[in-house]
């Protein structure tokens, strides 16, 4: 079991290595910030870095009521792995129109496809 110390540190870490994310609301006049791994939080200023220094007090607080619950936290998009394998999930023609125009780029499937996202 963690001591109180060793979760404000936890809680520290994590938040200081969340993905946090700035975005103007015409509606409301400011830009809204959170974090990616915790979408539902959010804070507003009037700049882009001000929203983002705003949300992490929220976020502190949602993340410290999860831990009193014994919800796990969510974990840091920046200290996941990934392996650069995707598998993506379509129709047979879908399928076959990418292959296409991949055979007309004269490139391969995955080459095409990653042109188109990347």
């Amino acid at each position: 079991m963690k001591t109180k110390n060793e979760g404000k540190k936890q809680l520290s870490e994590i938040l200081n290595r969340f993905s946090y994310r700035a975005e103007w609301s015409e509606e409301d006049g400011v830009f809204i910030a959170f974090a990616l791994e915790l979408p539902s939080v959010k804070a507003h200023s009037s700049t882009p870095e001000g929203a983002v220094k705003e949300a992490k007090t929220p976020i502190k607080m949602a993340l410290e009521a999860m831990l009193e619950n014994g919800e796990k936290l969510p974990e840091p998009i920046s200290t996941q792995s990934y392996k650069g394998n995707l598998s993506v999930r379509t129709t047979p023609e879908k399928h076959k129109e990418i292959a296409i125009r991949a055979a007309e780029a004269h490139v391969s499937i995955n080459q095409y496809i990653l042109s188109k996202i990347g």
